[in-house]
């Protein structure tokens, strides 16, 4: 388990946004991999498995960008052997890697996080670090839309509704609420919300008994 606090405060916000711990060491078409840490969503982001690089302490030579870049795209080759459809994460905790972050993006989808400054418990010291951490991994994060820091004086109120009162007078409502509430369970969520709405769409509509 690595002792980097950064690391400690990427996992515990993840798991706050449902992801939930897989054991590593593990196991894919019978070649072993081991990360610093492995996680993966649930419901909308089932597919999402997310992989921890600790590039401060160095663990699993964490810290030799050529190292880290054959570990992936060897899990990449045996993901596509077994016919999985996850979508890996790479997140970089710590310093750049020497051969940064475009090498690594041929294999996979990379996020860097590193500046946030933490307590001695490894969480975020306050508002600001924890919007920046929020900031680097907000792709894996569930789709939110804040509420206005302060009220306008016109009685504009939340980021929400002024999004709802934006839309035509002849948005379908209960469309509209389907999307906000899949939203919070991601990109796909949203996609099957709207396949959805528009195979509904397309049912006949049963004919009247005329007898």
């Amino acid at each position: 388990m690595s002792s980097s606090p950064l690391v400690h405060a990427i996992q515990e916000r993840l798991r706050e946004a449902g992801y939930s711990d897989l054991p590593t060491p593990f196991k894919v078409a019978g070649v072993e991999f081991a990360f610093t840490g492995a996680m993966r969503g649930r419901d909308g982001r089932a597919l999402d498995l997310v992989l921890l690089v600790d590039t401060t302490t160095g663990d699993y030579g964490d810290r030799d960008g050529g190292r880290v870049r054959q570990r992936l795209e060897a899990l990449s080759r045996a993901l596509d052997v077994t016919g999985s459809r996850y979508v890996v994460t790479a997140v970089l905790a710590g310093a750049v890697l020497a051969e940064g972050i475009e090498a690594l993006s041929e294999t996979c989808r990379v996020l860097q996080v590193e500046g946030i400054n933490l307590e001695d418990q490894g969480k975020p010291a306050d508002d600001e670090a924890k919007r920046q951490l929020d900031d680097r991994i907000r792709v894996l994060l569930p789709l939110t839309l804040p509420p206005s820091v302060v009220e306008a004086q016109n009685g504009s109120g939340s980021a929400m509704d002024q999004l709802v009162r934006a839309l035509p007078a002849d948005t379908d409502a209960a469309l509209l609420d389907a999307l906000i509430n899949a939203s919070n369970d991601g990109e796909q969520a949203v996609t099957d919300a709207v396949a959805l709405a528009i195979d509904s769409a397309f049912q006949p509509v049963p004919e009247e008994d005329q007898s």
